[in-house]
Protein backbone atom coordinates (compact mmCIF):
# COMPACT_ATOMS: atom_id res chain seq x y z
CA UNK A 1 0.00 0.00 0.00
CA UNK A 2 0.82 3.63 -0.71
CA UNK A 3 0.76 5.59 2.57
CA UNK A 4 0.96 9.40 2.73
CA UNK A 5 2.05 11.67 5.45
CA UNK A 6 1.27 15.32 5.48
CA UNK A 7 2.20 17.77 7.81
CA UNK A 8 0.14 18.99 10.10
CA UNK A 9 -1.66 22.83 9.60
CA UNK A 10 -3.77 23.11 12.27
CA UNK A 11 -2.78 26.16 14.56
CA UNK A 12 0.47 25.67 16.39
CA UNK A 13 -0.63 21.70 15.74
CA UNK A 14 3.58 20.60 15.75
CA UNK A 15 2.13 16.42 16.00
CA UNK A 16 3.02 14.19 13.24
CA UNK A 17 1.28 10.81 12.54
CA UNK A 18 4.25 8.99 12.01
CA UNK A 19 7.52 8.28 13.99
CA UNK A 20 10.79 7.46 11.40
CA UNK A 21 10.47 4.04 13.51
CA UNK A 22 6.73 4.02 12.11
CA UNK A 23 7.79 4.20 8.92
CA UNK A 24 10.60 1.62 8.51
CA UNK A 25 8.21 -0.47 10.02
CA UNK A 26 5.68 -0.04 7.33
CA UNK A 27 8.31 0.33 5.03
CA UNK A 28 9.76 -3.43 6.41
CA UNK A 29 6.52 -4.76 5.41
CA UNK A 30 6.76 -3.96 1.92
CA UNK A 31 4.58 -0.83 1.82
CA UNK A 32 5.49 2.64 0.03
CA UNK A 33 5.68 5.64 2.76
CA UNK A 34 5.66 9.23 0.99
CA UNK A 35 6.80 11.55 3.60
CA UNK A 36 6.04 15.95 3.25
CA UNK A 37 9.56 18.00 4.05
CA UNK A 38 9.46 18.83 7.39
CA UNK A 39 6.17 17.05 8.38
CA UNK A 40 8.10 15.98 11.75
CA UNK A 41 10.40 18.72 12.49
CA UNK A 42 8.35 20.17 15.28
CA UNK A 43 8.43 16.60 17.11
CA UNK A 44 11.62 16.93 16.49
CA UNK A 45 12.38 14.31 13.64
CA UNK A 46 14.58 15.41 10.64
CA UNK A 47 13.30 14.50 7.42
CA UNK A 48 16.72 12.77 7.03
CA UNK A 49 15.38 10.40 9.78
CA UNK A 50 12.34 9.60 7.72
CA UNK A 51 15.08 9.19 4.01
CA UNK A 52 16.98 6.48 6.56
CA UNK A 53 13.78 5.02 7.64
CA UNK A 54 13.03 4.40 3.77
CA UNK A 55 10.26 7.07 3.43
CA UNK A 56 10.05 8.97 0.31
CA UNK A 57 10.03 12.81 0.47
CA UNK A 58 8.14 15.24 -1.08
CA UNK A 59 7.70 18.77 -0.98
CA UNK A 60 4.13 19.80 -1.09
CA UNK A 61 1.14 18.64 1.00
CA UNK A 62 -0.85 18.01 -2.18
CA UNK A 63 1.94 15.58 -3.65
CA UNK A 64 1.25 13.39 -0.50
CA UNK A 65 -2.40 12.97 -0.33
CA UNK A 66 -2.11 12.63 -4.32
CA UNK A 67 0.42 9.55 -3.78
CA UNK A 68 -1.33 8.20 -0.44
CA UNK A 69 -3.86 5.85 -1.21
CA UNK A 70 -4.13 5.95 2.92
CA UNK A 71 -3.21 9.00 4.58
CA UNK A 72 -2.26 8.65 8.42
CA UNK A 73 -2.53 12.19 10.39
CA UNK A 74 -2.89 13.22 13.89
CA UNK A 75 -6.09 16.04 13.42
CA UNK A 76 -8.94 16.09 11.52
CA UNK A 77 -8.77 17.53 8.14
CA UNK A 78 -9.36 21.27 7.91
CA UNK A 79 -10.52 23.46 5.20
CA UNK A 80 -7.54 23.77 3.06
CA UNK A 81 -6.85 20.42 3.23
CA UNK A 82 -10.68 19.00 1.52
CA UNK A 83 -9.87 19.53 -1.65
CA UNK A 84 -7.12 17.18 -0.73
CA UNK A 85 -8.77 13.58 -0.25
CA UNK A 86 -10.58 11.40 -2.60
CA UNK A 87 -12.75 8.50 -3.55
CA UNK A 88 -11.59 5.39 -1.73
CA UNK A 89 -8.87 6.71 0.24
CA UNK A 90 -8.90 6.00 3.63
CA UNK A 91 -8.03 8.35 6.49
CA UNK A 92 -6.91 7.18 9.59
CA UNK A 93 -6.32 10.21 12.33
CA UNK A 94 -8.58 11.45 14.81
CA UNK A 95 -11.99 12.79 12.82
CA UNK A 96 -14.18 14.33 16.42
CA UNK A 97 -16.70 14.67 13.62
CA UNK A 98 -20.03 15.09 15.89
CA UNK A 99 -19.20 18.98 16.10
CA UNK A 100 -17.70 19.28 12.61
CA UNK A 101 -20.79 19.34 10.18
CA UNK A 102 -18.54 20.44 7.49
CA UNK A 103 -16.01 18.38 7.53
CA UNK A 104 -18.98 15.32 7.75
CA UNK A 105 -20.48 16.59 4.53
CA UNK A 106 -16.77 16.96 2.87
CA UNK A 107 -15.55 13.52 3.50
CA UNK A 108 -19.09 11.98 2.28
CA UNK A 109 -19.23 13.99 -0.62
CA UNK A 110 -16.25 12.73 -1.73
CA UNK A 111 -16.39 9.18 -0.55
CA UNK A 112 -13.55 9.35 1.84
CA UNK A 113 -13.19 6.26 4.06
CA UNK A 114 -12.60 7.98 7.27
CA UNK A 115 -11.20 5.77 10.25
CA UNK A 116 -11.36 7.66 13.64
CA UNK A 117 -8.45 7.14 16.17
CA UNK A 118 -11.33 8.03 18.76
CA UNK A 119 -13.45 5.57 18.39
CA UNK A 120 -11.65 2.26 17.49
CA UNK A 121 -12.58 -0.26 20.96
CA UNK A 122 -10.32 -2.81 22.11
CA UNK A 123 -12.94 -4.39 24.82
CA UNK A 124 -14.74 -1.48 26.73
CA UNK A 125 -11.48 0.82 26.15
CA UNK A 126 -10.31 3.05 23.70
CA UNK A 127 -7.32 2.70 22.91
CA UNK A 128 -6.01 5.49 20.86
CA UNK A 129 -7.56 8.02 22.29
CA UNK A 130 -6.08 7.10 25.97
CA UNK A 131 -2.63 8.15 24.83
CA UNK A 132 -4.04 11.62 24.27
CA UNK A 133 -6.76 11.79 27.05
CA UNK A 134 -3.80 10.83 29.41
CA UNK A 135 -1.88 14.21 27.75
CA UNK A 136 -4.79 16.57 27.82
CA UNK A 137 -5.88 15.48 31.26
CA UNK A 138 -2.31 16.08 32.61
CA UNK A 139 -2.34 19.52 30.70
CA UNK A 140 -5.23 20.71 32.12
CA UNK A 141 -4.13 21.87 35.33
CA UNK A 142 -1.03 22.58 34.17
CA UNK A 143 -3.07 24.98 31.89
CA UNK A 144 -5.55 26.21 34.45
CA UNK A 145 -2.86 27.15 37.03
CA UNK A 146 -0.64 28.75 34.39
CA UNK A 147 -4.14 30.93 33.77
CA UNK A 148 -4.98 31.23 38.03
CA UNK A 149 -2.26 33.70 38.17
CA UNK A 150 -3.29 37.42 37.71
CA UNK A 151 -1.45 38.33 34.95
CA UNK A 152 -2.65 35.51 32.77
CA UNK A 153 -6.21 36.85 33.52
CA UNK A 154 -6.77 34.83 36.85
CA UNK A 155 -7.39 35.87 40.53
CA UNK A 156 -3.76 35.54 40.99
CA UNK A 157 -3.53 32.10 43.70
CA UNK A 158 -1.12 29.11 43.74
CA UNK A 159 -2.74 25.85 43.09
CA UNK A 160 -1.30 24.15 46.08
CA UNK A 161 -1.41 27.12 48.34
CA UNK A 162 0.96 27.36 51.43
CA UNK A 163 1.41 26.91 55.24
CA UNK A 164 -1.04 29.46 56.50
CA UNK A 165 -2.85 29.92 53.18
CA UNK A 166 -5.75 27.52 51.76
CA UNK A 167 -4.69 25.45 48.24
CA UNK A 168 -7.23 26.17 45.10
CA UNK A 169 -10.36 24.05 45.07
CA UNK A 170 -10.15 22.58 41.71
CA UNK A 171 -13.47 20.34 40.08
CA UNK A 172 -13.04 18.01 37.54
CA UNK A 173 -16.28 17.43 36.40
CA UNK A 174 -15.67 13.58 34.37
CA UNK A 175 -14.00 10.75 35.82
CA UNK A 176 -12.41 8.86 32.88
CA UNK A 177 -8.75 8.72 31.79
CA UNK A 178 -9.26 12.65 31.64
CA UNK A 179 -10.35 13.00 34.75
CA UNK A 180 -8.21 10.64 36.98
CA UNK A 181 -5.04 12.30 35.46
CA UNK A 182 -6.27 15.70 35.98
CA UNK A 183 -6.91 14.50 39.59
CA UNK A 184 -3.56 13.01 39.77
CA UNK A 185 -1.62 16.34 38.81
CA UNK A 186 -4.09 18.11 40.94
CA UNK A 187 -4.03 16.24 44.28
CA UNK A 188 0.17 16.20 43.47
CA UNK A 189 -0.06 19.92 43.61
CA UNK A 190 -1.30 19.84 46.54
CA UNK A 191 -5.00 21.52 45.59
CA UNK A 192 -8.45 20.12 46.53
CA UNK A 193 -9.81 18.27 44.26
CA UNK A 194 -13.57 17.08 43.96
CA UNK A 195 -14.54 14.81 41.07
CA UNK A 196 -18.15 14.09 39.87
CA UNK A 197 -19.17 11.81 37.50
CA UNK A 198 -22.64 9.78 37.50
CA UNK A 199 -20.97 6.11 37.02
CA UNK A 200 -21.29 4.92 40.95
CA UNK A 201 -18.67 2.33 40.38
CA UNK A 202 -16.08 4.43 39.10
CA UNK A 203 -16.26 7.14 41.92
CA UNK A 204 -15.67 4.14 44.32
CA UNK A 205 -13.01 3.28 42.06
CA UNK A 206 -11.59 6.33 42.13
CA UNK A 207 -12.10 7.16 46.09
CA UNK A 208 -9.81 3.46 46.61
CA UNK A 209 -7.39 5.11 43.92
CA UNK A 210 -6.77 8.43 45.69
CA UNK A 211 -7.31 6.76 49.19
CA UNK A 212 -10.02 9.37 50.12
CA UNK A 213 -7.79 12.27 49.06
CA UNK A 214 -10.57 13.69 46.82
CA UNK A 215 -13.64 14.29 47.12
CA UNK A 216 -16.39 12.48 44.69
CA UNK A 217 -19.57 13.00 43.58
CA UNK A 218 -22.85 11.52 41.68
CA UNK A 219 -23.84 14.01 39.12
CA UNK A 220 -26.58 15.89 38.85
CA UNK A 221 -27.31 19.98 38.20
CA UNK A 222 -27.28 20.87 42.13
CA UNK A 223 -24.06 18.73 42.75
CA UNK A 224 -22.43 20.36 40.20
CA UNK A 225 -23.82 24.03 40.51
CA UNK A 226 -23.02 23.47 44.63
CA UNK A 227 -19.15 22.33 43.87
CA UNK A 228 -18.61 24.73 41.19
CA UNK A 229 -19.46 27.78 43.39
CA UNK A 230 -16.71 27.50 45.43
CA UNK A 231 -14.45 26.45 42.39
CA UNK A 232 -10.86 27.98 41.23
CA UNK A 233 -10.19 25.67 38.76
CA UNK A 234 -13.00 23.77 36.42
CA UNK A 235 -12.05 21.13 34.50
CA UNK A 236 -14.26 19.36 31.53
CA UNK A 237 -13.05 15.98 31.31
CA UNK A 238 -16.51 14.73 29.83
CA UNK A 239 -16.89 11.85 27.11
CA UNK A 240 -19.88 10.27 25.22
CA UNK A 241 -17.84 8.40 22.82
CA UNK A 242 -18.52 9.43 19.27
CA UNK A 243 -20.88 12.10 20.32
CA UNK A 244 -21.30 15.41 21.05
CA UNK A 245 -20.58 15.94 24.71
CA UNK A 246 -23.92 17.08 26.95
CA UNK A 247 -23.62 20.58 28.02
CA UNK A 248 -23.16 20.40 32.00
CA UNK A 249 -22.17 23.69 32.93
CA UNK A 250 -24.70 26.37 31.77
CA UNK A 251 -24.47 29.22 30.67
CA UNK A 252 -26.66 30.46 33.64
CA UNK A 253 -24.55 28.71 35.87
CA UNK A 254 -21.30 31.09 35.13
CA UNK A 255 -22.45 33.52 37.84
CA UNK A 256 -21.77 31.04 40.40
CA UNK A 257 -18.09 30.78 40.08
CA UNK A 258 -16.11 32.78 42.09
CA UNK A 259 -14.15 35.92 39.99
CA UNK A 260 -11.23 35.38 38.50
CA UNK A 261 -12.00 31.32 38.09
CA UNK A 262 -10.77 29.77 35.11
CA UNK A 263 -12.58 26.87 33.06
CA UNK A 264 -10.43 24.03 30.90
CA UNK A 265 -12.85 22.60 28.91
CA UNK A 266 -10.91 19.37 27.47
CA UNK A 267 -13.72 18.11 26.05
CA UNK A 268 -14.05 20.85 22.97
CA UNK A 269 -13.02 18.65 20.54
CA UNK A 270 -16.82 16.74 21.16
CA UNK A 271 -17.86 20.16 21.01
CA UNK A 272 -17.52 20.92 24.66
CA UNK A 273 -19.09 20.08 28.12
CA UNK A 274 -19.90 23.87 28.91
CA UNK A 275 -22.69 26.14 27.40
CA UNK A 276 -20.47 29.13 26.45
CA UNK A 277 -17.52 26.45 25.16
CA UNK A 278 -16.44 27.65 21.79
CA UNK A 279 -12.93 25.91 20.15
CA UNK A 280 -9.98 27.78 20.81
CA UNK A 281 -6.04 27.68 19.53
CA UNK A 282 -2.44 27.84 20.84
CA UNK A 283 -2.18 31.17 19.18
CA UNK A 284 -5.10 32.58 20.86
CA UNK A 285 -6.21 30.10 23.93
CA UNK A 286 -8.64 32.13 26.37
CA UNK A 287 -11.68 34.25 26.30
CA UNK A 288 -14.20 35.75 28.69
CA UNK A 289 -17.61 34.45 28.88
CA UNK A 290 -19.86 36.06 31.74
CA UNK A 291 -16.48 37.56 33.34
CA UNK A 292 -15.11 33.88 33.84
CA UNK A 293 -12.04 32.63 31.73
CA UNK A 294 -12.43 29.78 29.14
CA UNK A 295 -9.38 27.85 27.69
CA UNK A 296 -10.79 25.49 25.33
CA UNK A 297 -7.88 24.89 23.04
CA UNK A 298 -9.07 21.63 20.90
CA UNK A 299 -5.51 20.18 20.12
CA UNK A 300 -4.11 20.73 23.81
CA UNK A 301 -1.24 17.91 23.10
CA UNK A 302 -0.32 19.79 20.38
CA UNK A 303 2.15 21.86 22.60
CA UNK A 304 4.16 18.93 23.85
CA UNK A 305 4.28 17.38 20.54
CA UNK A 306 7.55 15.31 21.50
CA UNK A 307 5.74 13.44 23.99
CA UNK A 308 2.50 13.61 22.54
CA UNK A 309 3.78 11.93 18.85
CA UNK A 310 5.37 9.27 20.53
CA UNK A 311 2.50 8.17 23.24
CA UNK A 312 -0.09 8.39 19.79
CA UNK A 313 2.33 6.30 17.46
CA UNK A 314 2.76 3.46 20.30
CA UNK A 315 -1.14 3.20 19.71
CA UNK A 316 -1.87 4.01 16.36
CA UNK A 317 1.14 1.65 14.37
CA UNK A 318 -0.22 -1.71 14.92
CA UNK A 319 -3.47 -0.03 13.31
CA UNK A 320 -2.33 1.29 10.53
CA UNK A 321 0.14 -2.18 9.73
CA UNK A 322 -3.32 -3.84 9.83
CA UNK A 323 -4.83 -1.32 7.89
CA UNK A 324 -1.75 -1.55 4.76
CA UNK A 325 -0.60 -5.43 5.09
CA UNK A 326 -4.66 -6.43 5.27
CA UNK A 327 -6.24 -4.31 3.32
CA UNK A 328 -9.26 -1.94 4.55
CA UNK A 329 -11.80 -4.82 4.30
CA UNK A 330 -9.66 -7.68 5.65
CA UNK A 331 -8.57 -5.24 8.42
CA UNK A 332 -12.00 -4.18 10.01
CA UNK A 333 -13.18 -7.94 9.89
CA UNK A 334 -10.52 -9.81 11.02
CA UNK A 335 -10.94 -6.46 14.03
CA UNK A 336 -14.20 -5.49 15.28
CA UNK A 337 -12.92 -2.85 17.33
CA UNK A 338 -11.30 -1.26 14.17
CA UNK A 339 -14.74 -1.35 12.28
CA UNK A 340 -16.08 0.37 15.60
CA UNK A 341 -13.55 2.79 14.25
CA UNK A 342 -14.83 3.59 10.68
CA UNK A 343 -17.26 6.80 10.25
CA UNK A 344 -17.33 7.30 7.01
CA UNK A 345 -17.30 4.79 3.96
CA UNK A 346 -18.40 5.00 0.40
CA UNK A 347 -20.52 8.27 0.76
CA UNK A 348 -22.25 7.20 3.75
CA UNK A 349 -22.52 7.84 7.62
CA UNK A 350 -21.05 4.69 9.35
CA UNK A 351 -21.20 6.26 12.91
CA UNK A 352 -24.76 6.40 15.07
CA UNK A 353 -23.49 8.82 17.40
CA UNK A 354 -22.17 11.07 14.80
CA UNK A 355 -25.14 10.77 12.50
CA UNK A 356 -27.45 11.46 15.60
CA UNK A 357 -25.57 14.52 16.85
CA UNK A 358 -26.12 16.02 13.63
CA UNK A 359 -29.46 15.06 12.44
CA UNK A 360 -27.71 13.13 9.30
CA UNK A 361 -28.55 9.75 8.30
CA UNK A 362 -27.21 6.92 9.54
CA UNK A 363 -25.98 4.04 7.38
CA UNK A 364 -24.89 0.79 9.28
CA UNK A 365 -21.77 -0.73 7.93
CA UNK A 366 -22.73 -4.37 7.12
CA UNK A 367 -25.16 -2.95 4.80
CA UNK A 368 -22.20 -1.86 3.04
CA UNK A 369 -19.26 -4.54 3.42
CA UNK A 370 -20.06 -8.36 4.17
CA UNK A 371 -18.38 -7.52 7.95
CA UNK A 372 -18.08 -11.91 8.30
CA UNK A 373 -14.22 -12.81 8.59
CA UNK A 374 -13.00 -15.62 6.13
CA UNK A 375 -12.66 -18.64 7.90
CA UNK A 376 -9.40 -19.88 7.34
Amino acid sequence: MKIGLPKEIKDNEYRVGLTPAGVQALENAGHEVFVQKTAGEGSGFKDEQYIKAGAQMLDTADEVWQAGDMIVKVKEPVAPEYPRMRENQVLFTYLHLAPELELTKQMLERKVTGVAYETITSGRRLPLLIPMSEVAGRMSVQVGATYLEKMNGGKGILLGGVPGVPAANVVIIGGGIVGTEAAKMAVGLGAKVTIIDRDLDRLRQLDDIFLSKVQTLASSRYQIEEAISHADLVIGAVLVVGAAAPKLVTRDMLHLLPQGSVLVDVAVDQGGCFETTHATTHSNPTYYEEGVLHYCVANMPGAVPRTSTFALTNATLPYALALANKGFEQAIRDDAGLQEGVNTYAGKLTYEAVATSQGLEYTPLDTLIDLKAAVA
